[in-house]
Parts: structure tokens; sequence; C-alpha cells
């Protein structure tokens, strides 16, 4: 990106964390916070920083979030991670290839852990500010025309019932907060990189600016909603 970002509406001196920071996104978000000259700090929480958050391991993320406590608050949380596929693991193309143990998977990195993660972090989220979840598109029930991909789909409608729950128990204590489930868009990362579309995917500093810009424009009266990264708004 050839110009800053600036986040104006988390005040001067915010601090960032950046959960899944060693993904495509991840890495991409936490080198844009850093170069902002209003965010005093950027911590990165991932499989391979310490304190270590893994959410295949669900201890991980409550000791990540007992460890960061008093680095609290928060004024921006982003959660950027997801599970389409990987060794024995593929979207599904029918429901003839449904196997339990990759429902299994990709609903732990998807949907549980993910409820682990608003759990233990959402008390270290400033009252007045917005944490961000990845879903997708695809999670869309009322968007859903191709069908196929059932986990990854099923996974990450959960993950969006689970966004706008929490999004409602928060807005009774702490109404000036942000909590948002965004869709990236096909971005050049490892997770799409298989897939038809793929070819039309933006780079990952160029999406996480988009979703950065969309964060800082959407409002408290947004939280609770879902959104792609050019600000349109999704159906659930």
């Amino acid at each position: 990106m050839n110009h800053t970002l600036t986040m104006a509406s988390l005040g001067d001196g915010y601090r960032a964390l950046v959960i899944g920071a060693s993904g495509a996104l991840g890495t991409a978000f936490c080198e844009l916070l850093k170069q902002d000259p209003r965010c005093a700090g950027v911590r990165a929480l991932g499989r391979h920083t310490v304190p270590e958050l893994d959410l295949e391991r669900p201890e991980t993320i409550a000791s990540a979030a007992t460890e960061l406590a008093a680095e609290a608050p928060y004024q921006l949380i982003v959660h950027a991670t997801g599970l389409l596929h990987r060794d024995r693991i593929k979207p599904e193309k029918s429901f003839s290839a449904i196997e339990p143990e990759a429902l299994q998977a990709v609903f732990q990195v998807n949907t549980l852990g993910p409820a682990l993660v608003l759990r233990h972090f959402l008390p270290l989220l400033e009252p007045r500010g917005a944490m961000a979840m990845l879903s997708a598109k695809v999670g869309s029930i009322g968007d859903n025309r191709l069908g196929g991909w059932y986990a990854y789909r099923a996974s990450k409608a959960a993950l969006n019932m689970l966004i706008k729950t929490a999004a409602i128990e928060l807005a009774r204590t702490r109404p000036q907060s942000r909590l948002l489930s965004l869709h990236p868009g096909t971005v050049v990362s490892g997770l799409s990189q298989p897939f038809r579309g793929a070819t039309n995917a933006r780079p990952a500093d160029i999406a996480a600016a988009q979703l950065l810009t969309l964060i800082d424009q959407l409002t408290p009266a947004d939280s609770g909603h879902f959104f792609a990264y050019d600000g349109e708004r999704l159906p659930w």
C-alpha cells in the first residue's frame, strides 16, 4: 500500500490485537496497523506466538486471554482465521462426501474456537472499541445458490449466529462497542489458492486495508451485522 491507513474511530494511541496473525490476512492486518501513526501497539496471536493461541487446543484460548488481560483493554480486536481445506479435508461437492472427522475439524476452527474467543476476549475489548471476526459470504444461507461446501458453509453460518447473539448481549452493557462479521472476499492465500476464482483474488494487503477501512466506517448501530469488504450488507 502506498498510503498509510489511519483508523480514525479508535482514538489516538489505540491498541490492537490480531488473532490468527500468521495467515496472509493476519500478517497484513499487523503490518498495516503498525504503520498507523495513531496505533500505539499491535499484539499478534497465533499458533506460533507467545502466548500461543491454537483454535484446535481450546485451553490455549483461555490461557492467552488470561495472559493478555494485564495489557487490556484493546480498542481493536481482529479475528482472522479460517479452515476450508488441508490434508484429507476438501470442500464437499455432494452430501455423499460429508465426513464426520472433516466436519469436526472445520467446525473447531471456524465455529467452536471462535466461540471461545468471544467468551475470553470480548471482556478485553474497550467499551467503545471494535471487534471484527472474518466470516465468509458462502456462510450466508440467504445467498446460497450453488450448494456444496457443506462443512465450510455450515461452520460460517454458525459463526454468524454466534456473532449476532454476542452483539445483542454486548449492546446491553457496552452500547458504544462494535462486534462485526466480515466477508473478506477472495484473497491471495493458501485458503483460496486451489479454487476457481483464485485468479481474481486480491493481494492480502489490499484486502486487509479494505476491511480495516470498513471497520473504521461502521458504527455501533452496525454491530451484530454481516458485511462484505466493500461495505455491502449481506443476508444471513
